[in-house]
């Protein structure tokens, strides 16, 4: 089986700031990997580095057995196109912190857009298939609604529709609740877990541990750029085996 994603020894720095150190790690197809740790750990600069929004600087970084924006000829990697890059990142759905929505275009006119201007999809066919996806969100009747008019949560659940609208095959979540009120979190996080019992290939960066724990097939603990520990959610969080581990767990559980 192929994973997904394969990371091997991908370092990225910032200036003098490292802010991944060697990460290893390997996503399989259907499994939903949750990453977790204190901000500043190298989570969201992970995941933005398989989109290859952040250039890696050592290691190799793979989504389906190929490198992410990069060829390696004679054994050195050269960077991909910007054009090569977008063909490659339309496999990859990702949903951010902050929805991120056209605030001058309707919820259906947000999903549609990528689909017409990226993969030159009929009007129609990226209409119809939209309003399907706003269905499965739960937000059938706003269609016509724009973000302005909408709860942050009904926002965010837009968001990830129109990163479903590219039918990707693999979806990136950073911290996709953070910005929300606390009574708005559990519809986001209803439409994330749909999506997992659907089998689709997720890595979620997330301070949800319950739904870590629940929906999650892995769980990787992150800190200062290095994975810490990873494995089960089960094993994780019910029995950490590092230090470091149980202290970040015993003030977030």
């Amino acid at each position: 089986m192929i994973p997904v994603i394969k990371a091997e020894a991908v370092h990225k720095n910032f200036g003098a700031v490292q802010v991944l150190q060697g990460i290893d790690l390997s996503v399989d197809p259907g499994e939903v990997m949750c990453l977790v740790g204190p901000s500043g750990s190298g989570k969201s600069t992970f995941l933005r580095c398989v989109n290859h929004l952040e250039r890696i600087d050592r290691g190799r970084l793979y989504v389906r057995d190929r490198l992410v924006g990069y060829e390696e000829r004679d054994g050195k990697l050269h960077e991909l196109s910007e054009k090569a890059v977008s063909q490659r990142r339309q496999g990859i759905g990702m949903v951010f912190q902050r929805f991120n929505l056209f605030p001058h275009m309707t919820a259906l006119e947000n999903i549609t857009e990528a689909p017409v201007q990226v993969k030159k999809e009929p009007k129609e066919k990226a209409r119809a298939r939209g309003e399907k996806l706003l269905a499965r969100v739960g937000l059938g009747d706003k269609a016509d609604s724009y973000p302005s008019q909408l709860s942050g949560g009904q926002q965010q659940r837009v968001a990830i529709a129109r990163a479903l609208a590219m039918e990707p095959e693999l979806m990136l979540f950073d911290e996709p609740t953070s910005a929300l009120d606390p009574e708005l979190v559990g519809e986001v996080l209803d439409v994330m877990r749909a999506l997992a019992e659907d089998g689709m290939t997720m890595v979620v960066v997330t301070h949800e541990m319950g739904f870590a724990r629940e929906v999650g097939d892995s769980l990787v603990f992150m800190d200062d750029g290095v994975v810490v520990e990873s494995g089960t959610p089960e094993a994780v969080l019910g029995d950490p085996r590092h230090e470091r581990t149980r202290a970040f767990l015993s003030k977030v559980l």
